[in-house]
């Protein structure tokens, strides 16, 4: 299982545990992310570069938030800038990844490792209504795939943020957030969405943004709040509230689109996965590579929802992310050996949340492959 780091007190002192507690998870972020950007031409320096670049727009979304990965990185012994990097990775990537490789990578790469830098996707999400759920309360749950070497950096954040609410977090050691929920029963996931747009502008990292939504208290809120945001790259935001509302929330430097649970063409169940839904939106779509599979995925999941008999239980999700029906480009992915390394995808996590019990089941690895083990939002007390 992934280790869980509980922090509280100062914006600083959170990132301070953070970054000392998974400093060589963070470590292994950053070997992942600088081969990952000599993959698409860019270097390690020019990471961090780029990633200075969302300093400011970080610090007017949330001071605080900025404060954080300035302890991070002072915890960690990181440089803010690579700190940096590592939070806005999506918008650094370009939105041609992980198609053709940069035809300077091997010689990036070498520059990486004489600079100290080691050498060494894609999603599907779930959002069901409590009518429609066998618990009666909201269920949202993601299968996350991506690069397979950094499963061995994720982490689980059990956060008391400044003004005592709290929030638990699957995400990549050294970033903000990813996938979670919080005390208030809202819990956002993530679909990264690519748009030709992307990289015109500067804008609001999404690993950022993330953490900001999950101080948010519902869905309505958290539509308010990114309705007046500007964004660099392309994503989906899938979020979900106790109280029943679910929303796909595509964002892209033209802006925001909303994908309500209740208008998906008779669906029982919100589903997405890389590509955009919104028609406005769907005509500035990226050339998708073919490894991505994120249409039939889409429309496999749709199949095992629609297929559904009765009320969804967070057993019946599990089961339908463990789905392999299609090979390497399966809702759970295997890796695929023939792909190159730096764009071989798989299922390096699955997590279903209940956002009434304020619980998230987290597979640590391929679900096929292993258990889900419940991890709650508060901690368990200590014994005396």
């Amino acid at each position: 299982m992934f280790p869980i780091i509980e922090v509280s007190g100062s914006a600083r002192n959170r990132g301070r545990i953070h970054g000392a507690q998974a400093r060589s998870r963070i470590d292994r972020s950053v070997a992942t992310y600088g081969r990952l950007f000599a993959f698409c031409g860019i270097d390690w320096p020019g990471a961090q570069k780029l990633g200075a670049g969302y300093r400011d727009l970080i610090g007017d979304l949330d001071a605080e938030l900025l404060e954080e990965i300035e302890g991070i990185a002072a915890g960690s012994g990181r440089h803010v800038n690579e700190i940096l990097a590592l939070n806005s990775r999506t918008e650094i990537l370009p939105p041609t990844y992980p198609g053709q490789p940069h035809p300077d990578r091997h010689s990036i790469a070498a520059c990486n490792a004489a600079g100290g830098v080691p050498d060494w996707g894609e999603c599907t999400s779930i959002a069901i209504k409590p009518s429609m759920s066998a618990t009666g309360t909201t269920l949202l749950a993601q299968n996350w795939d991506w690069l397979g070497a950094q499963r061995a950096a994720l982490v689980l954040l059990r956060c008391t943020e400044s003004d005592g609410s709290t929030c638990l977090t699957l995400t990549e050691a050294g970033m903000l957030a990813k996938i979670g929920l919080n005390s208030h029963g809202f819990g956002v996931c993530l679909n990264i969405l690519r748009s030709t747009d992307d990289g015109t502008q500067p804008g609001v990292p999404v690993h950022v943004l993330l953490r900001a939504l999950l101080k948010r208290r519902s869905v309505g809120d958290a539509i308010a709040f990114a309705s007046k945001l500007q964004f660099g790259a392309s994503s989906n935001v899938q979020c979900a509230d106790a109280g029943g509302e679910t929303a796909a929330l595509e964002f892209s430097p033209r802006g925001l689109s909303v994908i309500r649970g209740e208008a998906t063409g008779g669906q029982r169940a919100l589903c997405h996965t890389n590509h955009f839904l919104a028609a406005e939106a769907a005509k500035h779509q990226a050339a998708l590579a073919p490894s991505l599979s994120t249409f039939p995925r889409l429309d496999r999941i749709h199949a095992l929802t629609g297929a559904h008999k009765g009320r969804f239980s967070m057993q019946d999700l599990q089961r339908m992310l463990r789905d392999e029906t299609e090979g390497f480009l399966s809702i759970c992915r295997p890796p695929d050996p023939a792909a190159p390394l730096e764009a071989r995808m798989e299922t390096v996590a699955s997590v279903v949340m209940d956002l009434g019990a304020r619980v998230m089941e987290v597979a640590p690895d391929l679900p096929s492959r292993v258990s889900y083990v419940p991890v709650a939002l508060a901690a368990e007390p200590v014994s005396a």
